[in-house]
């Protein structure tokens, strides 16, 4: 085992990272958040991470869909504005965000879009070139599922990694880490703590090894440990809500690290206040996406 000690992230230190909203606030203050995936057979998977970015405070949510047979409006959150794959991406108010590492301050109005793209793409060509052209773009990007199985299995991918300037998350789980690192899943969990600083290096930006006690690896290699959550979380759809919970945070201004331990720590509590309620048999990535807005607005400032 690694003798690599991350450091546990607690909800003092998450709740730190966010900031009370002026009074004169509006929505283009709060960011843009961009989900591109649901191929056939997985909509409800960039549905979920749009879900948990409009419900973690993102000022405006885009779902673009891969699928043939895509809905035009979700009717359990009709605020989702959803579009084909395709156009998607052509949303995006700003096409210059900030840098790597650079918030967002509510006070200058800037409105940031952030992409998160894998939640349901699949691995068809058309897939291959949503994620390539999101390669491309100088945004944010929260990578997902298929897309780190697709950057896995492409070099010229991996390779387009490291020339971008924007900042990136990615959130495997122990098989899809295995496959970015060409080793097996049990390596992976014999070593979760240099395999999460393995991911950093060879991604270039920051990562979360999903799983029971969540490590998160940031861009200068200070490595954390989530200590939230449980057993009832081992459940579907669950990554795509922590996707679009991450990139929500993004989106307002809170540096890409921190969203990423504040995302991750909040997930894992929504799931523990969850299991308090005697629902951790069945529990569903939808009712962690609701209890983590009630746990997000009891630590935010007012």
């Amino acid at each position: 085992m690694s003798s690599l000690r991350p450091t546990p992230i607690s909800q003092k230190q998450v709740a730190a990272f966010l900031k009370p909203r002026p009074r004169d606030s509006h929505k283009g203050m709060f960011g843009t958040v961009t989900v591109i995936g649901g191929s056939n057979g997985m909509v409800g998977a960039a549905l979920l991470a749009g879900r948990a970015a409009l419900k973690m405070g993102a000022g405006c949510v885009r779902v673009g869909l891969l699928a043939d047979n895509a809905p035009a409006v979700d009717l359990n959150v009709p605020e989702l504005m959803l579009h084909s794959a395709v156009d998607a991406p052509k949303s995006f108010p700003h096409p210059n965000p900030p840098r790597k590492g650079e918030g967002v301050n509510a006070k200058n109005n800037i409105d940031l879009s952030v992409l998160v793209v894998g939640c349901g793409l699949g691995q068809s060509l058309a897939a291959q070139k949503l994620l390539y052209d999101a390669l491309l773009l100088d945004v944010p990007l929260v990578l997902d599922a298929d897309a780190l199985n697709l950057i896995a299995l492409r070099p010229d991918l991996r390779g387009m990694l490291h020339t971008r300037k924007a900042a990136a998350v990615f959130t495997p789980h122990p098989g899809e880490a295995a496959r970015l690192l060409n080793c097996s899943t049990e390596d992976i969990q014999h070593d979760r703590a240099r395999a999460a600083l393995n991911l950093v290096q060879k991604l270039g930006g920051s990562v979360v090894l999903k799983g029971a006690g969540s490590l998160c690896a940031t861009r200068d290699g200070k490595l954390y440990l989530n200590q939230s959550g449980n057993p009832g979380m081992s459940a579907v759809g669950m990554g795509d809500v922590l996707a679009g919970m991450i990139a929500a945070f993004i989106a307002q201004g809170i540096a890409p690290d921190n969203a990423l331990l504040l995302a991750v720590h909040l997930h894992g509590a929504a799931g523990d206040e969850l299991a308090k309620q005697q629902a951790t048999l069945g529990m569903s990535a939808t009712e962690v996406t609701e209890w983590a807005r009630w746990l997000l607005n009891r630590i935010a400032p007012h």
